[in-house]
């Protein structure tokens, strides 16, 4: 065991006393120490109940046989740190977890990992770890939120009634009574916010990629089936230990392909584009942007999740999860082994009764395609991306005017000061990961487009990304970004941009030489934080359509 490293021989006395003194008891230093690396954190929703979650892994590890050892992952809440300073933090945090998951494991030599996570960027920060490390690991994400229940049966969920009701609220379309209604039932508890955003589908992919036990994705925070989820994940990690089985050995080309495909056929998150291409990366699997259109294009959109659509991640547990998902799509899912023991074929030919009318077959799709599509052109030569599940038909092609902001509250500011009119592109650039820095959530500004009306008459684009949330015709990830000198820094007020999502275009309606002018005299800004680690993360990470990866350089 690596774990032999810190306790065997008479060389390692001082590591034993150490051990020793932190209570470990003598008969325990021939099990398998098992780290479990919790994102426990009053600050979120989705992390406050694993306390609970903590005491059920660790019963499961000394049930299977091992000794656990708890150590902290920080948290960020991308709802809380929206729309200030903090967003900035967000998704560098990703980077700093898989760091720290790994100096940790590292260290103190563990044998295993279980991975405590929940929410946006922390989830994938474990699995970076996981990738990177090749030690036995297991993920639990701790489970989706109940909706918010309201009269007459209304169902209140955390974007739809708190960002764009805001913005409803400023266009007089509800009072203020109605907006506190919506502010005190849209998180009714524990749990990652309720529709398809970024954690939730996060959660959905670690189980599709192998990494978690079934039901693992959609298995509600309240419930008790999240708390056996958590046993059995405890148990199971000593056996993977024991019998070597490593994230390299389930996170195959098949695995990444099967994530991206149920992401497509659910309409999640575009923040999961980013994500599945740094985790490949640290898998050693190449996984190029052009993937995610190319099976967008086989791999119809089966089920209508919120944000965008009518159900809730409840709905989706209970009409058959991701093996729902897997047996609707059939030979389209790849076989590739699972923390599980059982390959995804097998465990596809588990589930007997899918609801179809939340999962559908093959043949009544929600859409032809899948919900995220990838767009070139000489606004974005290295790609950028939209969720296409949550664009209206009358805005898959779309041309109109350049309104340029060189950050998110100038563009704020100017929608709740009613200066976007239907017709404009609005432009948000120097977002980017280098140029934020960090690559900040634009759900402010989708969300108040929605809520304003302007969903069918406005479209935005960004080199920053979006909350899982957003809908509406917005495409991020813009590559390359503006503070490297990409195309989307010479954009002009009152250019014109053509969006065609069919075609996977995006193209800004200005001739070459006019282009060239501008190039010649496009300069570099000041860097926006020059002080703390942000500044040293912007000197080294890359663009959207790379991960948003750090590099050694």
């Amino acid at each position: 065991m690596r774990s032999d490293t810190i306790k065997k021989g008479f060389e390692r006395t001082p590591h034993r006393a150490l051990l020793k003194g932190t209570g470990v008891p003598e008969s325990e230093l021939e099990k398998p120490f098992i780290g479990v690396a919790t994102s426990f954190t009053d600050l979120i929703p989705g992390h406050v109940g694993m306390r609970d979650l903590e005491r059920f892994i660790e019963k499961g590890i000394h049930t299977g046989g091992g000794y656990a050892f708890f150590f902290g992952i920080p948290g960020v809440c991308d709802g809380i740190a929206m729309g200030h300073k903090g967003m900035h933090y967000s998704l560098p945090t990703r980077e700093l977890i898989a760091d720290m998951v790994e100096s940790v494991a590292e260290a103190h030599r563990l044998d295993g990992l279980v991975l405590l996570t929940n929410c946006d960027k922390i989830t994938p920060g474990m699995l970076m770890a996981a990738a990177r490390l090749d030690i036995p690991c297991i993920v639990v994400t701790a489970g989706p939120m109940l909706s918010g229940r309201g009269a007459a049966g209304r169902k209140y969920s955390f974007v739809t009634d708190t960002f764009e009701a805001m913005a409803r609220y400023k266009a007089g379309v509800i009072d203020e009574k109605e907006l506190k209604v919506c502010e005190d039932n849209a998180c009714p508890g524990m749990g990652s916010c309720q529709g398809l955003f970024t954690a939730n589908t996060m959660a959905i992919l670690t189980e599709t990629l192998g990494m978690s036990l079934t039901r693992c994705g959609t298995a509600l925070a309240v419930s008790a089936l999240k708390r056996r989820i958590a046993f059995a994940s405890g148990e199971r990690i000593v056996e993977l230990v024991r019998n070597n089985i490593t994230p390299r050995q389930i996170l195959t080309q098949a695995a990444f392909e099967n994530a991206i495909r149920v992401d497509l056929a659910l309409g999640g998150s575009s923040n999961t584009v980013l994500h599945l291409l740094a985790i490949a990366h640290e898998a050693g699997v190449e996984l190029p942007l052009e993937t995610f259109d190319v099976l967008a294009k086989e791999t119809p959109q089966l089920s209508s999740m919120n944000p965008a659509g009518e159900y809730f991640m409840e709905d989706l547990d209970v009409a058959g999860g991701v093996l729902g998902v897997f047996k609707q799509l059939g030979d389209k899912i790849k076989d590739s082994p699972t923390v599980m023991g059982l390959s995804t074929l097998q465990l596809a030919a588990s589930i007997e009764n899918v609801d179809e009318e939340v999962i559908r077959p093959l043949s009544n799709p929600v859409k032809k395609e899948g919900g995220i599509a990838v767009l070139f052109g000489n606004l974005a030569p290295k790609g950028g991306v939209v969720k296409q599940s949550g664009v209206s038909a009358p805005m898959m092609q779309f041309e109109g005017h350049a309104r340029c902001f060189d950050s998110e509250e100038k563009a704020m500011a100017a929608l709740m000061g009613g200066e976007i009119k239907a017709g404009d592109v609005v432009v948000i650039r120097y977002e980017g990961p280098k140029g934020g820095p960090g690559m900040r959530e634009m759900l402010a500004p989708t969300a108040t487009l929605m809520g304003l009306g302007l969903g069918d008459s406005v479209a935005l684009i960004t080199d920053g990304r979006f909350s899982g949330g957003t809908r509406g015709p917005c495409i991020g990830h813009i590559s390359p970004e503006a503070a490297v000198g990409g195309p989307i820094a010479l954009v002009e007020d009152g250019d014109r941009i053509l969006l065609d999502i069919p075609a996977r275009r995006l193209e800004l309606l200005v001739d070459e030489t006019t282009l060239a002018e501008r190039r010649g005299r496009w300069r570099a800004p000041e860097p926006k934080i020059k002080t703390g680690w942000l500044a040293r993360y912007a000197k080294v990470v890359t663009s959207a359509n790379t991960g948003a990866i750090t590099t050694a350089e």
